[in-house]
């Protein structure tokens, strides 16, 4: 990802393993009664055969889905990027996020795995969020940390122009006088 200048990485991560674990464990019921065929129809070193390689298979597949989406916050803005040969980014700017939701359902929680859903000004698009993260609670205080960091800033560049609207501070009494 390139940044931008004043522009730093807040969170930056995958899907968890664990949100995958649903994935591999069909994958190896798939992979199970296929060897059983296998064995029914064939042999036993068939069917063995057949059921090693089509886990292999939904192992990697998994693996790679993982691996090949990437969710990053930076002080300026979120992008989940997906895809390896052919490549998905969404990205938005940190000041255009108005909620952050997380979603867990029951196992969810066991695994400490979870949805950050973000609803942004302006827009209709309900697919960004950031599906997988584990432990969502921590992603959403990072987007929480990254909206306190650009409005710091925006506040500092509007100081810096003199367009704050803010009254200058006045200055401090000087030592030893007394307030009336």
């Amino acid at each position: 990802m390139d940044l931008r200048e004043g522009e730093h990485i807040v969170y930056d991560g995958h899907p968890s393993w664990r949100a995958i674990l649903s994935f591999y464990i069909k994958g190896l019921g798939v992979a199970v009664v296929l060897g059983a065929i296998g064995w029914l129809a064939g042999s036993a070193g068939l069917g063995i055969l057949i059921a090693v390689v089509l886990f292999a298979v939904a192992v990697l597949v998994g693996f790679v889905r993982r691996l090949a989406t990437s969710y990053t916050i930076t002080n300026q803005r979120l992008r989940i990027r997906r895809g390896i040969v052919s490549r998905n980014v969404q990205e938005t700017r940190v000041d255009r996020i108005q909620n952050v939701n997380t979603d867990q359902g029951v196992l969810e929680r066991v695994l400490q795995v979870g949805t950050v859903d973000f609803d942004t000004a302006g827009t209709d698009d309900s697919d960004f969020a950031f599906a997988g993260v584990g432990q969502p609670e921590k992603v959403s205080k990072k987007v929480e940390q990254a909206l306190h960091e650009a409005s710091v800033a925006q506040a500092q560049a509007l100081q810096q122009q003199g367009l704050s609207g803010a009254p200058p501070a006045a200055p401090p009494p000087p030592p030893g006088a007394t307030s009336s």
